[in-house]
């Protein structure tokens, strides 16, 4: 399995096609993918991902396939060491790749899992060609952001462009960030360089409402457009964001202003749901515009009944729970993104609403836990690093555990369940983890949980020392697990042996296993060479499991995990009973 470890050579990657390969090209019906290129304008936060991921779905339902990228301008080389307040959840693909969370949306939206291939930033575009350099492969040459960084990212555009009828391929920022005016350019090299009528542009701005004068705004949209076109790169699709319905004339002068034909002009208004997005973004003719821009005539007719179910389940609920998030990021929801979707998917295959309840663990430190979660159907502990917010996990564990409410530990939330019954059910007063005698640099406790420095990957082991550097270093990607037969997990997969996504470097101590299922927490999923511990459930609890993997990264609307499922399920089953 392939890591990134310093130069990312494109050549040694085992999906990167040669769009020579006849017998490739026959198996597309063509030598090479179409492009979409998925821009934005006037401000940040405008729903690329979401218009993107939407986009693919609809492409899907026409029969096509597709593979979505997102190009980030910021300099760091993943977003694995940035704070979750800075930028939200790192979402991890199967091949161990720590991603933006929009990889997270497309791939719940089109359930094509995302490779480390399709997620790349002007850090690590930056940090290749340096290393390129340092090892002499210019041949002595001025190293220069054109052509050298720009032939960089067009080398990561065409990986694997004999695979897929459509590569989605989004921008991070706005037009006119300086940092992203290496993207734009190799951008528009690679359009001019393809075949004319192989590559898209689909620019996404904002139409602000004026409440004094009662108008929609179009000049934002026209500057932005403008800032395009100064670049070199004309959109042939405008999606126009708008709290307020875009009237026909405001469409025209749009198009007229822009040079976009009127028919492209697609409003994007604010929905319920994300999931939504598809159904909504065909009303508006999205997908058409594309296959039009294209040339693509007759259009296949679109099959969307899977994303009307998903929204017959979500607008037809049967009733709700309230599940309580206990969390170290609880002030942003990003943070805690997939996990949000994961609870809504259980909602849905169970046809109920789940209403996330945000509690920060910080407050059970200071507070009695009982008013906050008295009263809940089921109890969520997530992910998270670092010692503070632990003890108050502790506690929810603890109080799930005590009052047989359903509870969901991941990762963090795994570990702080372990710690919690080894003190109150071993007996072991001082229970903690290596990770924060670590930050205290003083030992306070007895490591229940230790810092992870050996395991198996695919065919050789992987080592790791405290001190290592700490991006790109953890236990990451999917790795499989085997299930005890007749075990909870086991019913509610289905299956004794499964494959999940991880991303940790500290670990459960397997020496306390044997005192912790005399007392009733039984170690029921574990590695196949069966020292490290995947999952823990208690013994005659109605539902109370702790996974060290994250289950959220693989759920999908239209295909809940099960755990996520379980969970809600057991959460209903506890709320009928009250």
């Amino acid at each position: 399995m392939l890591r990134w470890v310093g130069v990312w050579d494109i050549s040694q990657i085992p999906w990167c096609c040669d769009s020579t390969d006849p017998e490739s090209h026959q198996k597309h019906g063509g030598p090479m993918a179409r492009y979409i290129f998925i821009t934005g304008g006037v401000v940040s936060s405008l729903g690329k991902g979401l218009a993107s991921a939407a986009l693919g779905a609809l492409l899907q339902a026409r029969g096509y396939t597709v593979r979505l990228r997102k190009l980030d301008p910021y300099l760091n080389v993943d977003p694995g060491t940035m704070s979750p307040f800075e930028h939200g959840e790192v979402f991890v693909t199967d091949d161990g790749a720590e991603t933006d969370l929009d990889l997270g949306h497309y791939e719940r939206f089109t359930g094509v899992s995302a490779r480390q291939t399709d997620s790349i930033s002007s850090g690590r575009i930056y940090s290749n060609v340096l290393e390129k350099e340092r090892r002499g492969d210019y041949l002595g040459k001025t190293i220069q952001v054109i052509p050298h960084v720009t032939n960089e990212i067009k080398d990561f555009l065409r990986i694997g462009d004999a695979e897929v009828d459509f590569m989605l391929c989004e921008i991070g920022g706005t037009v006119g960030d300086i940092e992203g005016l290496p993207f734009f350019e190799a951008i528009r090299q690679f359009i001019h360089e393809r075949p004319r009528g192989q590559s898209i542009l689909m620019h996404l701005t904002l139409l602000p409402y004026l409440r004094a004068s009662g108008e929609l705004k179009t000049k934002p949209t026209q500057h932005s457009v403008k800032e395009l076109q100064s670049i070199g790169l004309a959109p042939d699709i405008l999606v126009c964001r708008s709290e307020h319905p875009i009237p026909d004339k405001e469409r025209e002068k749009i198009a007229l202003f822009c040079n976009v034909r009127k028919d492209h002009v697609i409003p994007a208004y604010d929905l319920k749901t994300i999931y939504e997005a598809p159904l909504a973004y065909h009303r508006a003719g999205l997908d058409q515009a594309v296959l039009d821009a294209f040339g693509i005539t007759p259009a296949p007719k679109p099959n969307l009944t899977r994303w009307e179910d998903v929204m017959d389940r979500l607008t037809h609920a049967e009733g709700e729970v309230r599940v309580g998030i206990v969390g170290k990021y609880t002030q942003l929801e990003d943070a805690y993104k997939s996990i949000v979707e994961g609870l809504t998917h259980g909602g849905m295959a169970n046809r109920t609403r789940v209403k996330a309840e945000w509690i920060d663990a910080e407050i059970f430190e200071r507070e009695d836990p009982t008013p906050y979660l008295d009263g809940l159907d089921a109890i969520l502990v997530p992910g998270g690093f670092g010692e503070r917010g632990t003890e108050g996990m502790i506690k929810a564990a603890q109080f799930a555990r005590e009052k047989s409410v359903p509870y969901l530990g991941i990762c963090l939330g795994m570990q702080m369940a372990v710690i919690e019954a080894s003190r109150n059910l071993v007996g072991l007063k001082d229970a903690g983890s290596e990770e924060f005698d670590v930050e205290a640099g003083a030992k306070r406790f007895t490591p229940v949980v230790y810092h992870l420095k050996e395991w198996v990957q695919g065919n050789h082991t992987v080592q790791r020392k405290v001190g290592d550097a700490k991006g790109g270093t953890m236990r990451l990607g999917a790795y499989t697990a085997n299930l005890t037969e007749g075990s909870h997990v086991a019913g509610i997969y289905g299956s004794t042996v499964i494959e999940e996504r991880h991303r940790h470097r500290y670990e459960v101590d397997m020496k306390y296993r044997a005192r912790l299922e005399a007392c009733g927490l039984v170690f029921s999923g574990m590695s196949p060479d069966g020292k490290l511990p995947e999952i823990v459930e208690v013994r005659d609890h109605p539902w109370f499991i702790g996974v060290q993997f994250h289950p959220e990264l693989k759920s999908k609307p239209f295909a809940p995990h099960p755990l996520f499922a379980d969970f809600v399920r057991a959460a209903v089953e506890g709320a009928r009973l009250v």
